[in-house]
């Protein structure tokens, strides 16, 4: 079965909490990725948007403060970890020649 939220087929759980509440997630939960300064500057803009929806949908308001109180999800893509360097360094006893260590 489907599941349509005005006219918009929700593939994913979090699809059909976005659609169904009309807010976006990611605004209230953020990114594992984000700056400091991105980090402000979009929970200025979610507690602005907590502001109007206490007072036109208060249910969906208690969610979105609970989503505030959330850590960010990490990327599928990131791993916590930094990528290896491939380093040069010279073979002990060939001119010229370098090998890669990874």
């Amino acid at each position: 079965m489907k599941t349509i939220v005005a006219g918009h087929v929700a593939v994913t759980a979090t699809e059909f909490a976005e659609l169904a509440l009309g807010i976006d997630l990611e605004l209230f939960t953020g990114s594992a990725t984000e700056s400091a300064m991105e980090r402000a500057a979009r929970l200025d803009v979610a507690h602005e948007v907590l502001a109007e929806l206490r007072e036109s949908d208060p249910e969906t308001a208690a969610y979105a403060d609970s989503l505030l109180r959330t850590l960010p999800l990490k990327s599928p893509c990131s791993s916590g970890r930094r990528p290896r360097r491939a380093v040069r360094r010279p073979v002990k006893g060939c001119t010229g020649a370098t090998v890669v260590a990874a």
